[in-house]
This record gives C-alpha cells, structure tokens and sequence, in this order.
C-alpha cells in the first residue's frame, strides 16, 4: 500500500484510466510518483511521492536518502568554495522537509523555507504566490535579514517542477531584491512540458543570471481535453461518504473516551535548535541537533510496547524535517520493527481504497495550530487501514492545543486507527530579534594597519581611539600600588612596553617552533566548533589585546580551509567596566549581533568570561539592541569557564610571551574619562618605535603554515569535542578560591591561573611568587627565566590544576595617577 508499484500494480492506475492522464518518463518515474485527484479548482491531478515523506508513509532513510543526494550533487555543481557561500530554500509545506535534506547535502549551507504562518515581530524578507495551491501565499520570515542578502548561489527546492511558474517567479522577485549571478533549483522531478521546457534558458538570459536544474528523474505529465472538469466529478462521485473507513470525523465509540488514549513524551529538545527552518537553520544547528538525536528516539522507543512492529512517526504540515530525523533515529534503534514517516497536510485530495491508487484513506481532523488563514480540516493519508501498531505524533508548541486534544483532534482521530499512540511536541521557535534604535552620531570607522597595527589591513579592523601621542605608562610598582589602594583602575595607565632579552627572544622562538603545531590544531578546532554551532558566517571579534593574534589565525583557518572571508575586529573589554558599548553599537549597525562571535586567547578563572556576560546584559537593557551571544571562543579554556574552544588543556601559548611585539604592536586598552569621550571607542597606542622587534606576523605565518599539517587530526578533534559534555564547570574559578585562601591572599584579583595570566604577570604586575606543577616542562622555561631576572621564587606544587598560577604581591609603592591626572595618596 505504500509503494509507487505494489504488487506488480502503479498507484496512478486508478486516475490514469478514468481521466486519460498519461505519465511519461522510464519506470524511475513511476516508481517515485503515484496519481491522485484532489478538490481543486486549478489542478485536478496530483502527483503522489513515494519517497517525499507527505502523503505516503515511507521508510525515513528512503525519504532522508533522496533529498541528501540531491544536495551532494549541488555541491558537485558549484564546486567547494561556491557551495560554502550558497543558501538554500524550501517551499512550504510540502518541501520544507526535503529542502532541509538538500542542504544536509550541499554541506556548510544555511537553509530557509517559506512558511504560511506570519509570526509578530518577524519582518517579511519577501514572498510569492504558488498559482496552482490550495493556499497561495509564501512568506519568507528569516531570522537573520541578511540571510538572503549575500552574494553566493540561491538553491530553490521544491517537490516538483512542473510548469515553472512558482520557482521562477520566485527568483524574479527575490533577483529584483537581492541579485545574484547564480540560482540552482532542485526537485525529486521534472515534470515540464516541451513548451516550458525552453523558459529556462530565456529566463536566466532575462535575469542576467545562471540558472542550473539538478533532478532525481524527469518526464511529464499528458492531461487529455477537459481533465480539470472530468477530475471534479469523479471527485464528486467518489467522495468517501461520512463515516466511512479512512474519512473518520467522529470518535470511536466505547466506553472510555478515545481522546485521552495517548502517551505524551518529553523529548528534551536542545535549547535554542529551531523546531524547522522557519526562520533559518544553520549546519552548526544540525550537527548540535544530531548530537540530541540518539537520547531523544531513545525516550520515544521507551514509549513504545515492546511487541510494536509497525511505527509510524506522523509531523505535522510544515514541520517535517524534525520528525524526519527522530524518525530515522527510531528506525536504527528499533531493531527488528518497520518505521515509517509522513506528515499531515493542509491539501484536501480525495482517498479511493484501491491498489492503483497513490490515497488509500483519508483522516481528517480540524486544524490545531490557529491558523492565520481562520479553522479548517487538515489531513493525514494513508494511515488508517495501514497496520501501525503506534503513531507518534510530533507537533510543534503552537500546534499542541485544546483543538489537538479534542474528541474529534487528531489525537482521537488517530488512537481510532492504532492502538498506540504517543505525542511528542518540540518547542516552536520564535526569534529574539535585534532592534537598533536610530542614533544621530556618527562613529568612527576601526583602525587598520599600516597606520595603526602592524598587522595587514583585512586581518583585523581595531574598534578603538588611536592614542599614541599620549604619556600613559607607568612604573609597574607605582601602578600596583595604585590599583591595589583603588585609587586608579588597571586601564588607566599603561605598564612600561618589556623589552625581552636576546635570551628570553630565543625562548620565545624556541616556544614557537615546537607548539607551533598544537596550536594551529587548537585553531582549526575552535574555528570548526564556531562554524558548526555558532553561525557559517561568523564575524569575529577578538578581545584587545591577546584575542587578537588568535582572531586572525582563526581567519586564516576559515580562509584556508572553507575559503571564507570572515569579517575580523578587535574591540576593548575592561574588568570592572565592561566592554565598549560603542563598539557594539558599531557592529550592530555593519553585522548582525547573532553572528558575533566574541574571541579571546584562553581563560584563566574566567573573570573576563562573566565580565562580558553582565557587559551584555546590561547594554541590551540599556540600548534595546538583542541578539549578540556573550559566550567567548577562545584557543585554551584550562579554567572550564566557556563551551567554544581548541582545548582545555593549559599549555604555552608563545603569543602569551611577549605584549605587544606579539600583538600588532598594540598597546592594552585604556579606558579614561579625560581620554575617551561618551562617543568614542575605548583608546590604545601604537608602538610604531618597537618595529625592530615586531615577531606579530612572523607569529601567524609560522602557526599558519602547520594548517595543512593539522587537518586530519582537526577533524577528529572536532568529532570529539561535538560529541563530548563541554558544558563549563568554572574549575578554575573554585581553584583560585581556595589558593587565595591557603596563601592567605584573600583576593580572587591577585592570583592569575594558567601559563598566560602567570606570564602576564610577570611582564605587567609585581610577582609575589610562582606556583609551577610538579614535573611542568618546557612549557615553563620562559616562566622560570623571567621569574630569576625579577627574583621571583617559583614553588612546585603536587596538585595544581594548572600547569602554573602567577601570585600578584601585596607590597607595592606609590606614585601612578589616575583618571584625574593626579597621584595616589597612602
């Protein structure tokens, strides 16, 4: 009964030899397509999929198989660099799952389907008419307006192409919207007469654009004289009457009411995984999905009796893809019993209870989701008669309402046909969308190099005030004394620029030449995380000073390996004062929020974690401007404090080594009331005098030459760290507790875990003593030479968490003026 062919006979029999209908095309056609009639004013036939997933229950594998292969062979089209820029959508309702699966296949691709559900406070980004539907209107509702806004490749999926109309007339008005040099439209199969066959061509010329077509199969459709009348009134005729096997509308009799006669499961949904793609839905979105997937069929099998051997996982109209993938899931992990997937459908198509007919029965039940478009019936085909000892419903949260739940609900209407059925219900998606208030200034546009940085112009856009005429360094004794007795704040002033001896120079090299690997394996992971769940098109925004050199290196990576050109800024965060909120305001105005991905170069106990975190909270309630994520990417997370990073490991970073000869040649960042203004970006100098013992790019060059290297063992660690439980358990945090206790210090802000915020405080701070790991290595050497030339005395320790911890000393002179250009007083 499922089957295009069954038992020897096509399911497009029936209308074929009452209506003239003729299919024409190799028997791949008819073993995908069935024939159907259905109550409509402009088409009288139907065209029935087999392996869409809609109308026909289908092995999920089948339905998931067909669409991932149309993607790969878009991606075979375009070629990599094309297919990392191109986006995809769907047509609702009937391809918002197919449309998925193209771009599971297409690979780093966002997908988008149109939706005839409006939601408040999401703004249109567009829409069209599909001339032949039952429901006409189109809208396309993306979460992120500049989704359908870049220059790459626009791949349109739909079931079928048949005249054209509905795809091309799409792309006419998106062209005129966002024009492109390249669209891809994609189907199970073409079904295009001779006559529309040539429009393609004479289209694209019109548009000025390539127009490509990948199909599973094609072949047409021959419709005889007066089919659209014939097809109404066989309709007519053979209309189920009511009560009848498969038109249920009542439900069943007996003594206990059918509609509590089902099983709800929590399925756990991952937080913050669109429900569909109807707002856009990312790979990073996927693979976090795909993560969830093996628990989430696990609760469902857990609801099933034991003795089920025909399941069928029934969506819900535009909600096809989720159900499609616990479906599949199921399918693996029910050993031994026969899963099925369909969804329900808002199409009224008439049900004949015979072989060579693609709708066997018919289910129709009122619509459960308050529909814009006011109530009405909704369907379910072939169902009812099938077999299925359960159904799982799945619908989304704006779907599970009292209509769902009533005596005559698709609930009820479904426990009548199956013993078993089990609701599942995924938590509908509704944007926070960013709003940016107008402002009336102006702010400046960032800094580049050469005039300030060394580094080129395109790695890194600097956010920040040039300051490099102005006296800002202090001795660092004075400047501790004046940030201990709170007299002035540590980004006031500057520490004298170090200057490494010949000896601590060859250290630095020495560090370089042998972690250079690890850490563009640590580059290449963080970038893939962030690509996979953050956003395909971050824009990074590295933390000044030390996210800088790890913000470009992860741009070389996207560069290298997806050929990206990701956007690169670097913007100042200050402890205590948070982070630079016209800067924000800058990127909210050129970027959208939610693709900002805040990068820096490890953590330590995670201050700067949480100290952005209270920056973005409060500056949402400050300007009204959502959607920037406060969670940074850094290379090393030793102190367990974010979810987006290389690795955990805490190891010598060379960049960590030295200040601003390793760093563009950039100061620390200065926060100053006489300095910066309320319409400023935060200050940093440009030491253009230190150019001699600039290493900043010699640095990237020697990490970004051992990408190639790397690439396997990247994607294994990708694979893990996906896999892997990376929520933060703030170790660090709790380890610098309890140091600060036992040493008496009674400070969080004087102890500074790891090999980097130690080595900091050697070059920037007065070091009280160094706490090393028993047995640390060279990771150490040039911990251990800059503590002999301060006379610093290094303690091994047995059961440090880190690899070393940098203990600020409470002693500290006078003298460092704060904001008020005067000095502190004892």
């Amino acid at each position: 009964m499922n089957n295009a062919v069954h038992n020897g006979v096509w399911s497009g029999t029936w209308v074929a030899e009452r209506l003239g209908v003729e299919l024409v095309g190799g028997d791949d056609l008819r073993e995908l397509l069935g024939l159907a009639l259905r109550r409509n004013p402009k088409r009288a036939h139907l065209l029935v999929s087999n392996v869409l997933g809609k109308h026909v229950p289908q092995s999920p594998a089948v339905v998931y198989g067909h669409g991932f292969a149309l993607g790969e062979r878009v991606r075979e089209l375009l070629g990599a660099h094309e297919s990392r820029r191109a986006v995809v959508v769907g047509y609702a309702e009937t391809a918002t799952g197919l449309g998925h699966c193209v771009a599971d296949g297409v690979g780093l691709a966002p997908y988008l389907h149109s939706t005839r559900r409006p939601v408040d406070g999401v703004d249109r980004a567009g829409g069209f008419e599909e001339a032949h539907s039952h429901a006409t209107s189109h809208l396309l509702l993306p979460e992120n307006p500049a989704l359908l806004a870049g220059p790459g490749p626009l791949v349109l999926v739909d079931d079928e192409f048949s005249t054209g109309n509905t795809v091309l007339n799409t792309i006419r008005a998106l062209h005129e919207r966002y024009p492109r040099e390249r669209y891809v439209i994609v189907a199970l199969v073409d079904m295009r007469s001779a006559a529309d066959t040539g429009r393609l061509d004479e289209f694209a010329d019109e548009i000025g654009a390539r127009v490509d077509l990948v199909t599973t199969a094609d072949g047409t459709v021959r419709l005889p004289e007066g089919v659209l009348e014939k097809g109404q009134e066989l309709v007519e005729r053979y209309e189920n009457p009511p009560g009848a096997r498969g038109t249920a509308r009542t439900a069943p009799t007996g003594p206990q009411p059918s509609h509590n006669r089902h099983t709800r499961v929590e399925l756990r949904w991952p937080r913050g995984i669109p429900d569909g793609a109807r707002h856009g839905f990312t790979p990073g979105h996927r693979i976090r999905m795909e993560a969830a997937l093996p628990a989430m069929a696990a609760r469902l099998a857990e609801s099933l009796p034991a003795d089920a051997r025909r399941v069928l996982v029934l969506g819900f109209e535009e909600l096809m893809y989720a159900p499609l993938r616990l479906a599949q899931e199921l399918e693996r992990v029910l050993e031994g019993a026969e899963v099925r997937y369909s969804t329900t459908t808002r199409s009224p198509v008439l049900a004949v209870d015979d072989p060579g007919y693609a709708i066997r029965s018919r289910l129709v039940f009122p619509a459960h989701d308050d529909p814009a478009d006011g109530p009405g019936d909704r369907y379910a085909y072939n169902v009812a008669g099938a077999g299925f000892d359960a159904v799982v419903a799945v619908v989304d949260s704006t779907a599970d309402t009292p209509e769902l739940h009533a005596p005559d609900g698709l609930l009820a209407t479904l426990a009548a046909h199956t013993p078993n059925v089990v609701l599942a219900v995924v938590p509908s998606y509704v944007p926070a969308r960013p709003h940016v208030p107008e402002r009336p200034r102006m702010l400046p546009e960032p800094l580049r190099g050469p005039a300030f940085s060394s580094y080129p112009p395109d790695e890194v856009g600097w956010l920040l005030r040039d300051l490099s005429d102005v006296s800002l360094e202090a001795p660092t004794e004075e400047r501790e004394e004046a940030i201990q007795a709170g007299g002035a704040h540590y980004a006031e002033s500057l520490p004298v620029e170090y200057q490494p001896s010949d000896q601590y120079q060859e250290l630095f090299r020495a560090a370089l030449d042998t972690s250079a690997a690890r850490i563009a394996q640590a580059v290449g992971a963080v970038t893939e995380l962030v690509l996979a769940e953050r956003s395909p098109r971050p824009v990074l925004v590295s933390l000044a000073r030390a996210g800088t050199p790890v913000g470009v290196l992860m741009r070389r990576w996207a560069q290298h390996r997806h050929g990206l050109e990701l956007p690169h800024y670097a913007v100042s965060i200050v402890r205590g004062r948070g982070i630079d909120a016209n800067a924000l305001r800058w990127l909210a105005a050129h970027h959208d929020p939610a693709d900002v991905v805040f990068v820096d170069g490890w953590t330590g106990k995670g201050a700067i974690t949480r100290e952005l975190a209270d920056a973005i909270e409060e500056f949402e309630a400050s300007d009204g401007i959502t959607g920037f994520d406060p969670e940074i990417a850094v290379l090393a997370d030793p102190g367990s404090c974010v979810r987006t990073y290389g690795t955990r490991e805490d190891f010598l970073i060379p960049s960590a080594c030295l200040n601003s000869t390793v760093s563009g040649l950039i100061s620390r960042t200065v926060l100053r009331a006489d300095l910066v203004g309320p319409n400023d970006f935060h200050g940093a100098k440009f030491y253009r005098e230190l150019a001699g013992a600039d290493v900043s790019v010699d640095f990237l060059d020697a990490v970004a030459a051992r990408f190639p290297e790397v690439a396997d063992a990247v994607g294994t660690s990708v694979k893990e760290l996906l896999a892997a439980d990376r929520e933060p358990t703030w170790e660090g945090w709790a380890a610098v507790e309890r140091i600060s206790e036992e040493y008496e210090i009674h400070d969080v802000n004087l102890v500074k875990p790891g090999v980097g915020e130690t080595t900091r405080v050697l070059l920037r701070r007065v070091p009280w003593k160094i706490l090393a790991r028993a047995g640390a290595g060279a990771d150490l050497d040039h911990v251990r030479l800059l503590a002999e030339q301060r006379g610093v005395p290094v303690e091994e320790v047995a059961e440090l968490p880190y690899t070393c911890v940098g203990l600020i000393h409470p002693k500290y002179t006078r003298g460092a003026t704060g904001a008020d250009g005067r000095a502190v007083s004892a």
